[in-house]
Parts: structure tokens; C-alpha cells; sequence
């Protein structure tokens, strides 16, 4: 059962709780129409910190769910690590608590993670498939980053607007030294999804990097090439999956070109369902 918070004005979302196993996963319902796009965001971000400035042009004609993972943004932490696979799980519950059988996913780092294991493992689910800032391998990423990640404490975020918005929603304030163990701790001994994985994903899949990413440019030509693309298109046609490398963009500001990102974003989920040619 959903319930209507803040603003009663016509944009306001509409948000719930959806109960999954031992978890309930805070939710947020934007816009309507077309099939419905999910949203899954970053380790240490939410809602509203990964996605708030783009809301708006992703639901102006479509339906959009937004939803807080395992212990981020409003929804509360339960006693098992943080992995692709536990939060795909989670992401198919609440999926069935809304009734919805097919979606378009946008996922960035580790909501990247889950959107790619949800597009190999149960593509039934999946029309359209938006990935950033994640690697298919572990060998896409820059070795200092799992280091760097490994090593996070409450000090070294203290006043960032990760810390105050995990302190502000968080049912438990207290546990965000956990939730940065459990981060640097993600997917550990998941070997990540072979060539022919990656090869064999049903949808379209648009992938988006930084040009100063935690994930190297070499990783996402070869994503892209496993996905058919690198070819060219005046010739062939243009490949129904699509790399945008934006520029001037690290890890951590990855979504932040919010009109680049739409531009991309959206012209990808509105395109035909065949490539396009030339």
C-alpha cells in the first residue's frame, strides 16, 4: 500500500513501502505513461542525491520508479552484505508489490550492478537497459578504487551531503560505518559476468562512463563491442546499444551533466525498437 507524502500538488510522488523479506524498501512513484522506467542508484547516494535533478525531464510522459536500496536514503539495513545479487532480489519484490512485469532500468555503479545482473539473469524483465559507471569485469576497474572504497569511514564523508542525507532518512542513523564496511565489501569474490554473458543480454543497452571514471574508457569500448557496437553506422546502421562518454566527469559526478545525461538517456529509451539506420 503506497502512501502520498509532502506536497499535495499533481507532482508530487507517491511513496511507499514494499515489503521483501526482512527489508522494506522505500519506493517513489513519478509521472505516467509508457513503460514504466526504474531507477536504481549508487553506493552511498539515494533518490534524491543521484537522481533529484533528473526526475523531472525522465518522467515528463512516463511512469518512473525510483526506489532507495538496502541501508541507503529511507530504506533501513538488515544483517546480510551488501551484493548485486541480494539487492536484484530486492529490486524483483518490489517490482511484484507494484504489479509491474516489464521495465526500463537505469542503474549507476552499483545500481549499474544490479540493472546488468537483472538483464542476464531475468530478461524478461528488462526492455530497455541503461548502465553507468560499472564494469561487466572486475578488470574494467582502476585498481586504486577497491582500495580507496575498502578504506571509507564516517570521518573521512563527515559534513558531505552523503553523511547529512544518510543521518537525515536513514531509520537507524547510527549504522553508516556499517553501510561503508558493507560498500567496500560489494560483490567480494563475484568474479564478474564473462564476454559471452554480456553478449547475450536480450535488451538494448546504453552505457555511460565519465572520460575520468573509476571505470576505464578500454572497459567500455569492450562493453560496447560485446554489444554490438563500435561499427560503422552510415554504412550498417546505427546499433541499438550506444556508448555517451561524458566529459570533464569523474566517478562521483557521473550523473552530474543533468542535461547531457537526459539527452542521452532519453533519446535511448525513446528510439525504435530497431537500430536505426543511417
Amino acid at each position: 500500500m503506497s502512501e502520498q507524502t509532502g506536497s499535495t500538488t499533481a507532482t508530487a510522488p507517491e511513496t511507499g513501502y514494499a515489503p521483501v523479506g526482512d527489508l522494506r524498501v522505500y519506493y517513489e512513484l513519478h509521472g505516467s505513461g509508457g513503460t514504466p522506467l526504474l531507477l536504481l542508484h549508487g553506493g552511498l547516494f539515494d533518490i534524491d542525491l543521484q537522481f533529484g535533478a533528473l526526475l523531472p525531464g525522465l518522467s515528463g510522459g512516463r511512469r518512473v520508479v525510483a526506489v532507495d536500496l538496502q541501508g541507503h536514503g529511507r530504506t533501513g539495513d538488515v544483517d546480510r552484505p551488501l551484493t548485486s545479487a541480494g539487492l536484484a532480489s530486492d529490486v524483483v519484490g518490489v517490482l511484484e508489490h507494484l504489479g509491474i512485469g516489464q521495465v526500463d532500468l537505469f542503474g549507476f555503479s552499483v545500481g549499474g550492478a544490479v540493472a546488468l545482473r537483472l538483464a542476464i539473469e531475468q530478461p524478461q524483465l528488462v526492455r530497455r537497459l541503461v548502465v553507468s559507471s560499472v564494469s561487466y569485469h572486475p578488470d574494467g576497474d582502476r585498481p586504486e578504487n577497491a582500495e580507496a572504497v575498502g578504506a571509507m569511514t564516517v570521518d573521512m564523508i563527515a559534513g558531505t551531503p552523503m553523511e547529512q542525507e544518510y543521518r537525515r532518512k536513514a531509520p537507524d542513523p547510527g549504522r553508516l560505518q556499517d553501510l561503508l564496511d558493507k560498500l567496500g565489501a560489494f560483490d567480494e569474490g563475484f568474479p564478474g559476468w564473462s564476454d559471452e554473458d554480456v553478449r547475450g543480454i536480450a535488451a538494448p543497452t546504453l552505457i555511460t562512463v565519465g572520460d575520468c571514471d573509476m571505470v576505464t574508457l578500454e572497459h567500455a569500448v569492450r562493453f560496447l563491442r560485446l554489444r554490438g557496437g563500435d561499427v560503422n553506422g552510415d554504412f550498417v546502421g546505427v546499433p541499438a546499444s550506444q556508448l555517451a562518454v561524458f566529459p570533464g566527469t569523474t566517478h562521483f559526478t557521473g550523473l552530474g551533466r543533468t542535461a547531457m545525461v537526459l539527452d542521452a538517456v532519453t533519446a535511448f529509451l525513446d528510439a525504435p525498437d530497431a537500430a536505426t539506420g543511417a
